[in-house]
């Protein structure tokens, strides 16, 4: 049985092999070369980067918390007026990228901006006699990557919400216990752990997160490893800067999965789908309302709104062949990124049920599936460091190699090419595949495969003709998936990108950077809404399972 399978298990490997290779050159280069520049950031800089870090990750959790469990507990447990819209309403914010919001947000607040012109003009004050506080720092990068990442929180909360049992929060009414009580005496103990899983993505996405800190004008770890780069030409120094952040990425995975563990075992108890729901009356109604609306217009609609005002005033100068030359790239990198995912999908998880046959599923056939999923958990940032070590080395050894054969040097083949930008994004968005693939193949019954047997298929033939046909709507979804989240990626795109080569992120992030986002506000929608797909299908699955 394991020699028919030995090609499979073989490419299974091979892809693992891929894909996991960015991440073992970052360690390899930083523990193997030592280097100056890193010693000399190491005594001077690199501690108040690690420190803002910190400060940054924890305070954009602490806000997301703040933001995300109420809105989660009165979707769930509350009846509200508009509650239907709000439900949905409140995962939008997750389609905006940070840095967008923040230059609108700047651009409303900062001195020249309309909100302190109007204070100036309507009380007749000088800039000396009132006091504004400055978007453009830690705490406002804080709140602005909270207003578009709480939703995380959100969604794993008010799921965890609504699967608890309707006889315990009977029980607290019977004891007498208010809506308040309620929720932090029964609800909320009983969601820590999916609270957790939610907090855990939020700290993942904001310790890669780059637009909006460069913006900003906050250094961390991240705008550490572009600056040393971009900067410097000093790949050592930024690999082992990465290496750092991939550390705290192990460590926020570890609790993350330790998180599911309890929340399994937590939900396995309390399945009950009573209507427990509290009706909320008066002002306690309106003001449930004014803070779920609250969020959905400072994370969504007004700076969609705002980009909608940019479009309309300057469409014909968004609308240029930049534009649909930027567009066309992101679509030929997009499609290549998912189509190679969907491969990588279909060869790992094909090998995993075929090795699942004799009864089990052996560790040979596991361990490609657990770190072909190591890429989503990894910084853009710490990716591109790593894709380029890795990119860099055989650009060398193939020019070696050709030059000591006499066919003459082929160049940056591999790195100065679209490859160390697809290569980083398969690497990166393989995991989204991935899972959808698997969730697909896990409701194709096993006899199926024992009748594909009995009438003379091989294992490919079975995949081409019994999987793919009843796989093919979770592999669309999949490959739909990677494109989207492919368009927004911005980190790895920035470092990875060949000479005089955009995509829409970059263009628009661009544009962002020199103060002209009204120049870009078209793009700047179009991904926004592309980042909306996604949003609708996660949703609709929470209410089918609800």
């Amino acid at each position: 049985m394991k020699e028919k399978y030995f090609n499979w298990k073989l490419g299974s490997w091979g892809m693992m092999g891929l894909l996991i290779l960015p991440i073992l050159a970052i360690f390899y280069t930083a523990i193997g070369e030592s280097d100056e520049l890193f010693s000399h950031l190491f005594s001077t800089v690199l501690p108040t980067y690690t420190l803002n870090t910190f400060l940054l990750v924890a305070g954009t959790m602490l806000l997301a918390l703040v933001f995300g469990i109420p809105s989660a507990w009165l979707m769930a447990m509350c009846k509200i007026p508009g509650e239907k819209t709000l439900q949905w309403a409140l995962v939008l914010p997750l389609a905006m990228p940070g840095y967008i919001v923040g230059y609108v947000y700047t651009d409303w607040f900062d001195f020249a901006g309309p909100i302190q012109i109007w204070l100036r003009n309507t009380f007749e004050l000088t800039p000396q006699q009132y006091w504004f506080p400055d978007l453009r720092t830690l705490p406002g990068a804080m709140t602005i990557l909270a207003l578009v990442l709480y939703p995380y929180v959100y969604l794993l909360s008010r799921s965890a919400f609504m699967e608890q049992s309707g006889s315990l929060l009977q029980s607290a009414r019977l004891l007498k216990c208010t809506p308040t009580q309620s929720f932090f005496r029964v609800s909320l103990p009983l969601a820590r752990p999916a609270i957790a899983v939610g907090l855990s993505l939020v700290a993942m996405e904001t310790l890669g997160d780059f637009g909006t800190v460069n913006y900003f004008a906050v250094s961390t770890l991240t705008t550490a490893v572009y600056d040393t780069w971009l900067g410097y030409s000093n790949l050592t120094a930024a690999a082992k800067i990465s290496s750092i952040m991939l550390l705290v990425v192990v460590l926020l995975l570890s609790a993350e999965r330790y998180s599911r563990r309890k929340q399994k075992h937590f939900q396995a108890q309390f399945t009950s789908h009573e209507d427990h729901r509290y009706q909320l009356f008066g002002w306690k109604k309106w003001l449930a309302v004014l803070w779920c609306w609250g969020l959905v217009l400072g994370g969504f609609l007004l700076p969609i709104l705002q980009l909608a005002y940019y479009s309309l005033h300057y469409f014909s100068d968004s609308w240029t062949t930049e534009f649909k030359v930027y567009s066309l790239n992101s679509l030929k990198v997009s499609f290549s990124v998912a189509l190679v995912c969907v491969v990588i999908a279909l060869i790992v998880n094909f090998y995993h049920r075929l090795s699942g046959q004799d009864g089990y599923v052996s560790k040979s056939a596991l361990i490609p599936m657990r770190l072909s999923s190591l890429g989503y958990a990894v910084p853009g940032t710490v990716l591109a460091i790593g894709i380029m070590v890795a990119v860099l080395t055989l650009d060398h050894s193939v020019n070696d190699v050709a030059k000591f054969m006499d066919w003459g040097r082929p160049g940056l083949i591999f790195s100065g090419t679209m490859f160390a930008l697809v290569f980083a994004l398969s690497v990166r968005f393989s995991a989204v595949a991935i899972g959808s693939v698997e969730s697909g193949l896990a409701k194709v019954s096993p006899s199926l495969d024992m009748a594909a047997r009995t009438m003379g298929c091989n294992s490919s033939q079975m995949l081409r003709r019994v999987h793919i046909p009843l796989v093919m709507r979770g592999t669309l979804i999949a490959g739909l998936l990677v494109f989207i989240e492919s368009m927004k990626e911005l980190n790895a795109s920035i470092l990875l990108r060949p000479f005089n080569f955009e995509t829409l992120a970059t263009y628009v992030y661009n544009y962002v950077s020199d103060q002209q986002l009204e120049l870009a506000a078209l793009p700047a929608i179009l991904l926004i809404l592309v980042g909306l797909l996604p949003l609708i299908i996660v949703n609709r699955s929470l209410e089918k399972v609800h």
